[in-house]
């Protein structure tokens, strides 16, 4: 069974805080990055400086997932009867 891998931690409590690092590659990847970052952030034993930084990765992490779902929505948005028709980007 292959195990997946975590984003790595650093000794601050934040993976990859900084706002100008790259998004994951996944919807998922992204929601595990969010939720640990989340809880570091909630862990209250950050300096402020990180929680800026946080907060600033936590938003550009929200908002690749919410366009991620919305991109699924449109998708299933297409349906008729029982055939999936191609998704165009508008």
């Amino acid at each position: 069974m292959a195990k997946s891998s975590s984003p790595s931690v650093s000794p601050s409590g934040l993976s990859g805080s900084d706002p100008k690092t790259p998004l994951p590659v996944s919807y998922e990847a992204a929601l595990q990055e969010l939720e640990a970052l989340v809880a570091s952030l909630e862990s209250g034993q950050l300096p402020l400086d990180q929680l800026l930084t946080g907060y600033q990765r936590g938003a550009q992490l929200l908002t690749f997932c919410r366009g991620k779902l919305e991109a699924v929505e449109n998708q299933i948005s297409v349906l008729e009867g029982t055939e999936l028709k191609p998704w165009v980007q508008e």
